[in-house]
């Protein structure tokens, strides 16, 4: 039996470990040359592992959650039985979907040694392979699918977009899917018939946020400060610029605004634009705002930075920030992107609440969290009026940045904010 061994590769400068997150085959399966056999994760980005040889999977080197050495065997794959078990696994797909032999190659989003990677659902002996073009779907998209038995062919409707949970909950909402299927999607199931418990391992991008989050929590005094801010003639400006925006440009919210406010609050603060190292001693203000942009995606939380934001207008920021966001979700940003950021905003948009303590993006020592906008009656001249309010709740590494400190920078996002004309002045 001739057998191949596939090692894990170095899928970046200084990453000694990767972690397996998912597993695409298993023992005893038939692959083929380019086939995704799993999916490994740096502390920075997921990459795929294709396969380079045809033949059957005779083991593997761990199970999901395990870290393996850069070097150490990946997958073993016996290639003395490739040919005819190819050919068979090729058969075999007639009694489902025909396969396009000129399929070409799984479509690379960026360089695997950068990037996050949208997933491409082009394996031969699946089931649900795909006739004459390929889909793209993040993992969790595509084992969903699987599990619900849909073909993600049948859920594209553009080729140059990867389908999303929400493309897949409105295919079966459309009445495409069988109805027990529509039940597991939507959560319209009986309660009393599915009580037990699920156990949930802890892995891939999931374990390194729990992990900075604790090292953050457990290393970091925090400092927090709460002041509400009268956003009512910033939302009216905001009105006015968006409705003089060209068809098919981005419109402006209320980040790029509270981004360039930082900027320019840090001319008069810069303690908070900073990072600290713990083993050094050392605190390094920083002179570039490297803008780091909290971001939620299937997998978790993830930070894409806008570099240099210190020097770009209010357009430049919103551009930069819905260009960032989209592919960070669709699982295209590279490593660059996800490091060497200074300061920190993070936002849950319309779900905000009122009060939040966020965690600082170590080894960062502020970020400033942005709570939803609510109306407010106040007193003006002794008469209640209506006005738009928001509380921006900032944490602070208190070794470094002093209460009263961290009290005048928040004060000074105020004051920009609430008289907007100020952001546009330098």
């Amino acid at each position: 039996m001739s057998q191949f061994v596939i090692k894990m590769p170095d899928i970046g400068e200084g990453i000694a470990e990767v972690e397996i997150v998912e597993w695409h085959v298993n023992v005893g399966d038939v692959v083929v040359e380019d086939q995704v056999l799993a999916d490994v994760m740096t502390d920075k980005a997921s990459v795929e592992i294709p396969s380079s040889v045809n033949g059957k999977v005779v083991s593997l080197g761990g199970e999901v959650g395990d870290i393996l050495a850069v070097g150490s065997d990946l997958i073993t794959i016996d290639l003395s039985s490739s040919s005819s078990d190819v050919s068979n696994s090729v058969d075999d797909s007639s009694e489902t979907d025909a396969i396009d032999t000129n399929v070409d190659k799984p479509q690379e989003i960026a360089h695997p040694d950068i990037s996050i990677k949208a997933d491409v659902d082009s394996v031969p002996n699946n089931k649900h392979a795909i006739n004459h073009q390929r889909v793209m779907a993040s993992p969790s998209v595509r084992k969903r699918a699987r599990e619900l038995d849909i073909n993600l062919s049948d859920v594209s409707k553009n080729p140059d977009a990867p389908v999303s949970h929400s493309d897949l909950d409105n295919y079966l909402l459309a009445g495409t899917a069988k109805g027990a299927n529509v039940a597991k999607c939507v959560g319209i199931s009986d309660y009393e018939h599915d009580v037990s418990d699920t156990t949930i391992n802890v892995v891939g991008l999931r374990r390194q946020i729990s992990q900075k989050m604790l090292d953050a929590k457990r290393t970091i005094p925090h400092f927090s400060y709460v002041e509400e801010i009268d956003v009512t003639e910033l939302e009216n400006l905001r009105a006015n610029l968006n409705k003089d925006k060209a068809e098919g440009t981005s419109r402006l919210t209320v980040l790029p605004f509270l981004m360039r406010a930082v900027v320019l609050a840090v001319r008069k603060h810069p303690e908070v634009n900073a990072t600290f190292d713990d083993v050094a001693g050392t605190i390094t203000q920083h002179g570039a705002v490297h803008m780091g942009m909290a971001a939620q995606t299937d997998k978790g939380l993830m930070v894409p930075v806008i570099k240099n934001a210190h020097a770009l207008s209010i357009w430049d920021i919103g551009a930069r920030i819905s260009t960032l966001a989209n592919s960070t979700r669709q699982g295209k940003v590279t490593r660059e992107n996800l490091s060497g950021s200074t300061i920190t905003i993070s936002s849950l948009g319309a779900l905000g609440g009122i009060v939040s303590t966020p965690i600082i993006n170590k080894p960062e020592v502020a970020i400033v969290g942005v709570n939803k906008i609510t109306d407010k009656l106040v007193l003006q001249h002794g008469f209640p009026v209506n006005r738009k309010v928001m509380n921006l709740s900032s944490s602070f590494d208190h070794r470094v940045v002093d209460g009263m400190e961290a009290a005048k920078f928040v004060q000074e996002v105020r004051r920009l904010l609430e008289c907007p004309a100020l952001l546009f002045i330098e």
